[in-house]
């Protein structure tokens, strides 16, 4: 029977856990087993620039703190090796880097589950949430949307201004006197 320090350290993980998860807009869980420890490295940098939180978690206190938050269904995935990626922002990053991960690394590193707002999603959800475009990209296209019709009433103002000035000259050409 563990002792009661230890109860006290495990309840504090799990509610830690439970915040973090609450407070994230997405989570990626994924099996690691086959990952070498240069890659762990190089994936733990592209998602910590990406504003992803990455880390290695144990089922047990990943399923405690899942429950606290009605993530029940996430039980049927946490077995073996279990790693979990929360983003505050940004519900599309984690997922795409990880996908893109685990299409490189057939068999080696394998999308479980996840969640968006909510909403639990099983591997091919987390998969087809990958091939959204994400906030930046989205940011992007609705700035060039807006910026498509400034862009071609200035052209057509260009245009009016460059027709009225050929016009002139060629008043003025025709009054000189040849």
């Amino acid at each position: 029977m563990p002792s009661n320090a230890v109860l006290e350290k495990k309840k504090q993980l799990v509610e830690e856990l439970s915040e973090k998860m609450k407070g994230s807009v997405a989570g990626v869980l994924v099996d690691y087993k086959g990952i070498n420890v240069e890659d762990d490295t190089k994936l733990r940098k592209e998602l910590r620039e990406a504003g992803v939180d990455y880390f290695v978690v144990k089922n047990t206190i990943l399923l405690r703190a899942a429950k606290n938050i009605g993530f029940d269904a996430l039980e049927s995935v946490l077995s073996g090796t279990t790693a979990l990626a929360l983003s505050k922002e940004d519900a599309v990053t984690a997922a795409k880097i990880l996908a893109k991960r685990a299409e490189k690394t057939k068999d080696q590193f394998i999308i479980k589950a996840g969640f968006v707002e909510g909403n639990i999603l099983d591997a091919s959800g987390v998969n087809q949430l990958a091939k959204l475009p994400g906030k930046e990209e989205l940011i992007g296209m609705t700035l060039r949307g807006l910026n498509a019709p400034i862009t071609g009433f200035v052209n057509v103002l260009n245009g009016n201004i460059r027709g009225l000035c050929v016009a002139l000259n060629a008043i003025a050409e025709k009054q000189q006197p040849a």
